[in-house]
């Protein structure tokens, strides 16, 4: 066994290898050898994963010497796959070495060429499809909240969640295995994938099971509507979310005020949070009697002026109706605990409300 040990102490070495330029001096033989690694650790992922004590030594040992933790026993069974998108993305490996690995990723090995969900056929397949969602085409974006390759990103999260916490037993691991995958990206490209994946979850099991009606769209509690196995995917994602508030300012600061107020309409931990948001926002604007509006009281720090603060109470007013009641709701009461007054320019809640109702009043006239 401590055979086996050492050697899955050598996965991080292999996978940092094939990230770098020294895959230039791979030929087909040393491609091959590092694939039979891979499907070696991927077999070893299948034999011991119903053995926890194993399981959870194997883990300990590839760890180790990790600083960031990021890989985890879950990932031995992925071996393949993380080993071939190394690759596939690596200019360095030479071409007589890349042809091999196109060749293994089209016709796997016996071994492979069963129906597994993440074999190297489809990791080809979806890396072919992520390329062409990227390409610039000319045509017009979807009419829906995220563009197509947000959605396959979002929709590739959704499924190695679900696949995490199968695997993970505390959620603790889950969220911290969700938190190294989303600091390897941009901050803009991690808000556009969390996001994302949230609103797929509200529009029915990620978006990969057909006929899941019965939804209440009304509803503000996303967990309960999303049923028991979306609240473990959906529960990271607004761990990770809400968990710093920095992180959450900027993100509410970075997405339209409609997809917001999608994701508010959803899931009422995160209505709460954004309208906590949206309240300490609004109560750093002052009045400027000169200009006869609402300023920034620091013109330098980034929080929504007037016309945008009215932009995304007015976008949760659009929502379901408990939303917009929510809303509304809490327009009253910082109404009244800010004097409860009825002349404009005294109290930013007061302006705010009226203008709200004076559109959802035109709004219901149509």
């Amino acid at each position: 066994m401590e055979a086996v040990l050492e050697q899955v102490e050598q996965l991080p070495a292999l996978l940092a290898v094939s990230r770098s330029t020294m895959v230039r001096d791979w030929d087909s033989l040393t491609l091959d050898r590092a694939l039979e690694w891979a499907r070696y650790f991927q077999h070893l992922h299948d034999r011991f994963r119903t053995r926890p004590r194993l399981r959870e030594a194997l883990g300990r040992r590839l760890r180790r010497g990790q600083p960031s933790h990021l890989l985890g026993f879950p990932h031995l069974g992925r071996c393949p796959q993380l080993l071939g998108l190394a690759l596939l993305e690596n200019r360095a490996l030479p071409p007589a070495a890349c042809r091999r690995l196109i060749h293994s990723l089209l016709q796997p090995s016996g071994a492979e060429a069963g129906p597994e969900p993440y074999s190297l056929a489809l990791l080809a397949r979806r890396k072919a499809a992520s390329r062409l969602l990227a390409l610039p085409c000319g045509l017009p974006r979807p009419p829906k909240e995220l563009e197509p390759q947000v959605q396959a990103e979002a929709q590739l999260l959704l499924s190695r969640l679900r696949e995490e916490g199968q695997e993970t037993e505390l959620a603790a691991g889950q969220l911290r295995w969700l938190s190294g995958v989303l600091e390897q990206l941009p901050q803009s490209r991690a808000f556009e994938v969390v996001a994302g994946a949230l609103l797929l979850l509200r529009q029915g099991s990620g978006a990969e099971q057909a006929g899941g009606g019965g939804r209440d769209s009304n509803s503000l509690d996303g967990n309960q509507a999303s049923g028991a196995g979306d609240e473990c995917v959906a529960g990271p994602l607004l761990s990770w979310l809400l968990g710093d508030v920095g992180r959450f300012s900027a993100f509410c600061l970075f997405l339209p005020g409609s997809c917001l107020a999608s994701l508010a309409g959803h899931y009422s931990q995160f209505s709460r949070s954004y309208l906590e948001l949206l309240t300490g926002w609004g109560s750093h604007l002052l009045y400027d009697p000169l200009q006869g509006r609402w300023v920034k009281s620091c013109l330098d720090k980034a929080e929504l002026s007037w016309e945008e603060l009215r932009e995304r109470f007015s976008c949760l007013c659009q929502g379901s109706a408990p939303l917009r009641g929510q809303t509304q709701a809490a327009l009253k009461l910082l109404k009244a605990q800010d004097g409860d007054f009825k002349a404009c320019g005294l109290s930013v809640w007061t302006d705010l409300l009226v203008e709200i109702e004076e559109y959802l009043r035109k709004e219901a006239e149509r």
